[in-house]
């Protein structure tokens, strides 16, 4: 019986052939043999459902998450369409959460400390965006760049928003405002009077006084119309899950047909601008401020070169000359970080000041007073700066309305966010800005709109590491202070040249999450010529 139950190395050999099968993997070796190709499939499958399994759980480690995952895909189904009540309860539920979508592993940061320990650690991370950005943006764009590079390309951009350079900028702005707000009125009047939801309205405003301050008149008003209206679809391309490869007629398919348009259109800009700042023009824009470092730099260089540098100052930061496609490319990433974020704000400002005519009233008696009763004069920007109760109400919208929600960092190296737990490589680190801003330790009724805590409050200082609206560290916005300008501009003029009435629906304060956040019902407005 002995001798039956056993296999000898001999007649394994004659069973298998030449090959040298140890008796332990003959039992695998006859099933794989005998199985059909659907056994093997599925075989493959389950072992690849497990090891998805296993990856989770070992990266889960200790945070708060699911405790499986739902095989390959995780919650992306739910995440196509994202409610920000399921952020939101992902934020309460610990100050370190998870998922896992496809194959990225999602770390959540929701606490003041954690996202700020995230924003200041480029040793750990980088930030990442999506899969399909570097499709979209260019991968050799500069966003994309970490450490010495990113800092040194960085000091290059510095001088774009200094406040003398933002000053230059005011005037495209104001251009774009009076003839944009005018619209608004027709708009009703097309209507009938009617509600309208103004959300995409906003956008294309938003869309042409970025381009009028990037690129200044170099860009036609047609083909702001055509990014306004095709921008859209570069959002949805780049929201936080979407599928990472592109797909004829998908989402980032038609978000990167909208891009290249984009930079076909920039760089065209960027042409025109060359040879009218060569020629001695004056700058209207960031683009022509940009090219006139990069001219002045080379001229630098030339006298370095020819050893006779008298007369010829050194730049601050002295530039390489950039492609006409390079030079797009850094003003897509403005639009790029302005668009949806500004957008998102201009919208819920309009709304609230509508819900709150005290705000607005005052708002708009400062706005006068600074204009000496002219409703029609321009500022400049001692004035812009001196209305501290318009900008304490930006100031307060960005705060209680934080158009940036989250932030996506990729992790570089395994990275201990706290003593008991490690992100794993290649990982993603979310933190978000959300919970910071509505601490309530640090904001008096943290739920409530008041300018007054940013007006006479003590919210500036007190909350000085809470507000992570434009994020700290190596990449925080380069555009914070033009974003929060160009918004106190905004509602200034709106408010002496329109009146308007929202009309409110039970979806008005809802929030909608399409990269940014808007309201549900997208804001319906009716607007008119303000009355004096």
């Amino acid at each position: 019986m002995a001798a039956n139950a056993t296999t000898s190395p001999l007649a394994t050999t004659i069973k298998f052939g030449a090959a040298n099968v140890a008796p332990r993997l003959e039992y695998v070796v006859d099933y794989v043999s005998k199985a059909s190709a659907w056994q093997i499939v599925a075989t493959l499958l389950a072992l690849l459902v497990v090891y998805d399994q296993i990856s989770y759980i070992w990266n889960k480690g200790s945070i708060e998450g699911p405790s499986w995952k739902m095989p390959f895909i995780g919650p992306f189904l739910e995440s196509v369409n994202p409610k920000f009540e399921q952020y939101h309860a992902k934020w309460l539920s610990g100050p370190l959460s998870c998922v896992s979508v496809f194959h990225k592993f999602v770390v959540i940061a929701s606490t003041r400390d954690m996202a700020r320990k995230i924003f200041n650690s480029p040793g750990y991370v980088k930030p990442c965006v999506v899969d399909v950005a570097h499709k979209l943006l260019g991968a050799d764009n500069w966003v994309f760049l970490d450490g010495k590079a990113h800092v040194e390309f960085r000091k290059g951009l510095n001088n774009l928003f200094t406040r003398r350079a933002l000053e230059i900028y005011l005037p495209g702005q104001e251009e774009v405002y009076n003839r944009y707000f005018k619209g608004f009125v027709e708009t009703t009047k097309e209507a009938g009077g009617k509600p309208v939801p103004f959300m995409t309205h906003f956008r294309e405003v938003i869309t042409a006084v970025s381009c009028r301050s990037f690129v200044g008149h170099y860009i036609t008003d047609e083909a702001v119309k055509k990014i306004a209206d095709d921008y859209y679809l570069i959002t949805a391309a780049l929201e936080l899950v979407n599928f990472p490869i592109i797909l004829p007629y998908t989402k980032t398919w038609y978000g990167k047909k909208a891009a290249d348009m984009v930079l076909a259109e920039f760089a065209k800009c960027a042409a025109k601008s060359k040879v009218r700042m060569a020629a001695g023009g004056e700058p209207t824009c960031i683009m022509d401020a940009w090219i006139i470092q990069m001219i002045q730099s080379k001229r630098w260089r030339e006298a370095q070169e020819s050893g006779n540098p008298e007369g010829v100052e050194k730049p601050t930061h002295v530039l390489r000359d950039f492609s006409d496609y390079e030079i797009s490319q850094t003003i897509f990433t403005f639009l790029f970080a302005s668009q949806d974020a500004t957008s998102s704000a201009a919208t819920w400002l309009f709304q609230i000041m509508a819900q709150r005519p005290d705000i607005l009233d005052r708002v708009r008696e400062e706005n006068l007073n600074t204009r000496n009763g002219d409703i029609h004069a321009p500022v400049n920007m001692d004035q812009l700066e001196g209305m501290t109760y318009t900008r304490a109400v930006v100031r307060e919208l960005l705060r209680y309305r934080p158009p940036v929600l989250m932030v996506p960092y990729v992790v570089k190296k395994p990275f201990p966010i706290t003593e008991t737990y490690t992100a794993p490589k290649g990982s993603m680190v979310i933190p978000t800005t959300y919970m910071a801003l509505r601490d309530p330790d640090v904001y008096e009724r943290p739920d409530e709109f008041d300018p007054e805590r940013y007006y006479t409050g003590d919210a500036e200082a007190k909350g000085a590491k809470n507000y992570l609206v434009f994020g700290v560290g190596p990449h925080y916005c380069l555009g914070q202070q033009y974003a929060q300008l160009n918004l106190a501009l905004m509602i200034g003029k709106a408010s002496l040249l329109l009146d308007w009435t929202h009309h409110a629906t039970p979806k008005s304060e809802e929030i909608k999450v399409f990269a940014t956040i808007f309201p549900m019902d997208d804001c319906p407005l009716t607007f008119e010529d303000r009355k004096w």
